[in-house]
């Protein structure tokens, strides 16, 4: 594949991110080629907590730098992401709403992820596994390819043991790095700055039993580890002293009263505190490109201390690392809320098409807040994306566009499925309300969307049909349902003056000349039009107002006499879906 190592195109943050890593991938390689198996790997990560659902604001980690990899392979360059599945954090506290669980899960809070039982019920060994679980399928779906690291696996194996080592060695140093950022108080004054995060303030605060200096490399004060204790498994540890040139180390758990002395150069159940963690990360696996959230790119956050950890301690360098801004949830019904409370990708690939939900992410830049639908959105959400679609079809869609739609339907690694006849999303969410998703009667009123070109199986519109099923069952209240009337409201049928029975005669002698979505659009508007003496062709631009007027009480009564209230599924949808016998039954005036 031929190398392009530098994209014309300015208007798709994607292409600009790519120019920026694959220029900073070779000032760190100087001289180097990529073209051939010595050439070096172009290196993004994100990091993953399983300590709960993974959610539709976490997967921005994912796919950010998912789209950026992707467009340099296109390119022809090799690249790994990694996630860190950061599954040897403490389990901090028992969320709310998840099944299988209850209070008596307190008593493993301070245990590393995967040493908390999964919920009951579950088919995996723990509580890390158990929600990593969905991710993963859904990353799979999403056709994010990437290598996964447990930082139970890479800690309690000894692959950081040097990097421990290292930085017990300089936690002086780290300490003094970190003192830059910590809260200050004078008295009488404000806070100015954020405080230091939970685990920084654990470890400084948790460590300050250590005997004074005696020469022999034992110090009192901040330490940067934290180990796990080996009788009760929580980290609620306090180090009481170090010494560097024998590595031994003692601690005591606040928990249990249990305590120990160990050797750290031979010792796996512990971590780096997340401030330390982060960067050493950053330096061991050379990564160039990691974004992160708003929480860590802040003054005096998680990214912008770690930059300077990963150049004085490590001597390794920052990534590259934009923030990302939140993203938020248009209406999710409270019947498939996701474990947690919170919609993950698993259930938006439930209602919508893969291709879709990347679109989302592919289409903003990442400092830029968007809304996924769950709620009648998703139907505009989908219009919008079809009328992409045809505009990329014809050539007359904007670069920008066409990247952000290139980067949703295919990888470098190939095209994701597709749905053969991608019929409009409102009109196959309308078709499953009224058949409450009978195959036969699906089929049916498809086939007569366009009688010039009907579709033969319904595996013609999946997988879109199956998401907007899924939509219209789970995301739709029982309420807003649409049932039709089984006999028709005779009672207003006989309150009708001349102008009503008149309209419904002349929709129902239009029905067979116009069956099909197109012919039944035209006639529902055309009536109106011809009873005020104009062509049912005529368009807006010829029409007085009150032709809206008319047009919307007509629609209201047609509601009414179909099912039993003034809105609905579009009128051409919904004629079809009750078919030509029952309409004209229920219409008879």
């Amino acid at each position: 594949m031929p190398i392009v190592a530098q994209s014309t195109d300015t208007t798709d943050w994607v292409s600009r991110y790519a120019d920026e890593v694959i220029a900073e991938s070779e000032r760190r390689a100087p001289g180097a080629k990529h073209d051939g198996a010595a050439a070096p790997v172009v290196v993004v990560a994100s990091g993953l907590s399983p300590s709960g659902p993974i959610h539709l604001g976490n997967l921005r980690e994912v796919m950010t730098p998912h789209l950026v990899a992707d467009e340099i392979r296109r390119r022809g360059y090799q690249v790994r992401h990694l996630i860190s599945w950061d599954d040897y954090d403490r389990y901090r506290k028992v969320p709310a709403g998840v099944p299988g669980i209850d209070e008596s899960w307190a008593e493993h809070i301070g245990k590393p992820l995967t040493s908390v039982p999964a919920p009951a019920g579950s088919a995996y060994p723990n509580w890390a596994e158990h929600f990593k679980a969905a991710m993963t399928e859904a990353l799979a779906e999403l056709g994010v390819e990437y290598d996964g690291i447990s930082q139970t696996e890479q800690y309690t194996s000894g692959a950081y043991r040097e990097q421990v080592l290292h930085a017990m060695k300089h936690r002086a140093d780290i300490d003094a790095i970190l003192d830059q950022y910590r809260t200050k108080k004078a008295p009488g004054k404000k806070q100015s700055q954020k405080p230091v995060d939970e685990a920084e303030l654990e470890a400084a605060e948790g460590s300050g039993a250590a005997s004074e200096d005696d020469g022999s490399g034992g110090t009192s004060g901040y330490f940067p580890y934290k180990p796990y204790c080996g009788q009760c498994e929580k980290d609620l540890t306090t180090v009481v002293s170090y010494d560097d040139e024998t590595t031994e180390l003692v601690y005591t758990c606040t928990a249990c009263g249990f305590g120990e002395t160990v050797r750290l150069n031979e010792f796996d159940r512990g971590k780096l505190v997340w401030k330390v963690d982060w960067p050493m990360r950053w330096a061991y696996e050379g990564v160039i490109f990691e974004p992160s959230g708003v929480d860590h790119s802040s003054p005096g956050s998680s990214f912008v201390v770690g930059g300077q950890i990963v150049r004085e301690i490590f001597d390794g360098v920052q990534p590259i690392g934009p923030m990302y801004a939140f993203v938020g949830i248009s209406g999710m019904a409270k019947m498939s809320s996701s474990k947690g409370g919170v919609p993950t990708p698993a259930d938006a690939l439930k209602i919508m098409e893969a291709p879709l939900l990347r679109w989302l992410y592919a289409r903003r830049k990442p400092n830029q807040s968007f809304k996924i639908a769950f709620d009648q959105e998703i139907q505009r959400l989908y219009d919008e994306w079809d009328k992409l679609e045809a505009k990329v079809a014809d050539g007359s869609a904007l670069p920008a566009d066409a990247a952000a739609h290139s980067r949703a339907v295919r990888t470098a690694a190939g095209e994701l499925p597709r749905t053969p006849r991608p019929l409009p999303y409102r009109t196959l969410a309308s078709v499953a309300d009224i058949t409450a998703g009978a195959e036969d009667q699906t089929l049916r009123i498809l086939r007569d969307l366009d009688p010039s070109d009907p579709i033969t199986s319904l595996d013609e519109a999946r997988p879109r049909l199956d998401r907007a099923e899924n939509w219209i069952t789970t995301q739709v209240p029982a309420e807003a349902r649409t049932i039709v009337r089984s006999e028709p409201d005779t009672e207003l049928l006989s309150s009708l003056d001349d102008e009503g029975r008149e309209s419904l005669r002349l929709l129902l002698e239009g029905l067979d000349s116009h069956w099909s979505l197109d012919g039944l659009t035209h006639l529902v508007y055309g009536v109106p039009k011809v009873q005020a003496g104009f062509s049912a062709d005529a368009t807006a631009k010829e029409l007085p107002p009150e032709i809206k007027v008319a047009q919307r009480s007509f629609f209201a009564l047609l509601y009414r006499l179909l099912v039993t209230r003034e809105t609905g599924p579009r009128l051409p949808t919904l004629l079809l879906a009750v078919g030509a016998d029952r309409v004209r039954k229920l219409l008879a005036a």
